[in-house]
């Protein structure tokens, strides 16, 4: 049954884990294996360092190797992964994706060491499978409407109302943060904080300002409210 190989240890012998060589190697080789496909998780549509990429790959092997030589000893292992993980999100902000690979990779060491490897195989390659399908349907993306809006005018426009109209129309919330000089008094910044209706009109409302500010420059950015640090 499936069950009978999920949860049992290639290296348990009379309720003990009996270091094997060659069954070592096996599950090192199947950490081995289980931390790249977690290193692709990591770095599958995601700004990655590298040297972070490959130590996804080498972490399962080292905290498997160490499991089974010391008979199993999950406390060690955990102790290895928890001092990676420290220096790594010391040294480092942490995503919530960074800490979910480190605890996966942690995982599938843990289980490949105690000689679990299939179980470690399936649980790794579900949690891989799942992330990959929520990440390619765009799960929890959001579309930012909020804009940071800069307007150039010249001195000589009251800029008081001069575009109420036009944000009434195309922004459902505008405030005008601040106001700056520059070119030697000649000219204002205006800075606005907008929401869009609809962020696919864009182009239409600066094309509508452009002809108010008589085409000088305006800067449209987004802004992006989200915190994936932890």
């Amino acid at each position: 049954m499936i069950s009978d190989g999920l949860f049992t240890s290639l290296l348990l012998h009379d309720g003990y884990i009996v270091p094997k060589v060659g069954m070592i190697l096996f599950c090192a080789l199947a950490a081995l294996i289980l931390g790249f496909v977690v290193s692709l998780l990591y770095m599958y549509r995601n700004g990655y360092n590298k040297g972070f990429a490959v130590t996804l790959v080498l972490l399962p092997v080292v905290v498997a190797a160490v499991v089974a030589v010391v008979n199993g000893n999950i406390g060690i292992g955990i102790a290895i992964g928890g001092t990676f993980g420290l220096v790594r999100f010391r040294s480092a902000p942490g995503t919530a994706r960074d800490i979910l690979v480190v605890f996966l990779a942690m995982a599938a060491g843990l289980i490949c060491g105690s000689g679990y490897v299939l179980l470690a195989a399936v649980i790794v390659l579900s949690v891989c499978a799942i992330g990959f399908a929520l990440l390619r349907f765009g799960f929890g993306e959001r579309v930012y409407t909020s804009r940071q809006l800069r307007i150039t005018v010249p001195e000589s426009l009251d800029y008081t109302d001069v575009f109420e109209d036009i944000f009434k129309k195309y922004t459902s919330f505008h405030e005008l943060e601040k106001v700056k000089s520059t070119n030697m008094g000649s000219l204002f910044r205006l800075y606005y904080r907008i929401d869009m209706k609809d962020p696919k009109k864009e182009k239409e409302m600066l094309d509508d300002l452009r002809v108010r500010n008589g085409n000088l420059e305006i800067v449209c950015g987004y802004i992006d409210n989200s915190k994936p640090e932890l």
